[in-house]
């Protein structure tokens, strides 16, 4: 396998997420060293040892996220738990922070079965997977108790129903890939009259450029790993993310304000190569979804609760935080008629899901 560096800096979320590891001494708090650490602590090339004896069964896990996010301890811990649940006969290596590939690398991988398992962000594969574009409708979900009734109800069902039939297999819960914010270098980004012509960086994904092109911007699809070289070379004037994400990518290096706009929440997904996990027995399919579950379940909470003190950390660091107008977003993305194409693209029965949890969309 050749060995890359990973990258500097979303996950994109982004997915779209990746960044090189920060030092335990450099995160934010001690409560948060102690979510992090077995992230923080992994090699940057080979992040498994093997067992005792020989596995029946030896799986790559991959991730393009930063090894400073929730996401990547959790799921390190998971393969160790599947590794000693099963005996040893599933071994699965895991390489996060893009060691593999980008995101849309790995998808292809996953694919074509070079990578079995690949947590991914609802947006990157909605490029492949077009209803997981759903959860990132601009300005619908107003809390996160509104997001895990629709991802853990009828709409997640929908969305894992498509991912089944699209070449790969839905194996555990949705993770948390953040509210976004909306962060920039010159100005604070409080109404729609303030992106008219602006140059913003989103990750791959239709919806986002739709969003923002809706909202008067000029979207530019950029992978994460190339983000914060974008937004200091000037090539974008801002971006968006979650705050786990801009923390983890050092974005606020390159920014000076975030606009607290929640316009879009983003999962994670947990996606099988489906010959890979059909070949696994029963006993092994359930180990492996129960740990991946509970991997997702404890990162939603190392998620929440990071957002809640990551304001503080980032103003320490030169940040200002401003807050969003967000009825003069969803007003402006209504005239557009952007919810009307976006209802008429998903259809009928995705839409009616949503709308079950957030209330009537204009």
């Amino acid at each position: 396998m050749k060995q890359t560096k990973p990258p500097r800096g979303d996950f994109s979320s982004d997915s779209s997420l990746d960044s090189s590891s920060d030092s335990p001494s450099s995160l934010p708090s001690a409560k948060r060293r102690s979510l992090l650490t077995a992230a923080a602590t992994l090699p940057l090339f080979t992040v498994w040892s093997g067992p005792a004896r020989a596995a029946e069964f030896n799986y790559k896990l991959a991730t393009g996220q930063s090894l400073d996010q929730p996401i990547n301890a959790r799921l390190k811990q998971a393969t160790d738990r599947i590794r000693e649940a099963s005996a040893g006969r599933l071994d699965i290596r895991f390489f996060p922070a893009s060691q593999l590939g980008s995101d849309t690398d790995l998808l292809t991988q996953v694919r074509s079965g070079g990578v079995e398992f690949l947590n991914i962000a609802g947006s990157v594969i909605s490029t492949v997977v077009p209803l997981a574009a759903i959860t990132n409708v601009g300005f619908t979900y107003s809390d996160y108790q509104q997001v895990w009734s629709s991802v853990d109800g009828d709409l997640g069902k929908l969305i894992r129903a498509q991912i089944d039939k699209s070449g790969f297999v839905s194996v555990a819960k949705a993770g948390d890939n953040s509210f976004r914010q909306i962060s920039s270098a010159s100005k604070p980004i409080k109404t729609p009259a303030d992106l008219q012509g602006y140059r913003i960086r989103v990750p791959v994904s239709p919806m986002f450029t739709s969003l923002f092109k809706s909202l008067g911007a000029n979207p530019t699809s950029i992978n994460f790993n190339e983000l914060y070289t974008a937004l200091q070379t000037k090539l974008v004037d801002g971006q968006e993310n979650g705050l786990v994400a801009i923390d983890s990518g050092k974005l606020y290096e390159v920014q000076k304000y975030i606009t607290q706009t929640n316009h879009i929440w983003d999962p994670f997904w947990m996606l099988g190569n489906r010959r890979a996990f059909a070949a696994l027995p029963e006993d092994l399919k359930k180990i492996v979804q129960r740990e991946f579950d509970r991997a997702y379940m404890e990162q939603r909470g190392d998620v929440e609760q990071l957002n809640t003190t990551l304001k503080d950390q980032l103003t320490k660091k030169g940040i200002v935080f401003e807050t969003a107008n967000r009825d003069s977003f969803r007003k402006a993305l209504s005239d557009a008629g952007f919810y009307k194409e976006w209802r008429d693209k998903f259809g009928a029965a995705p839409w009616a899901a949503l709308e079950a949890v957030v209330g009537k969309m204009s």
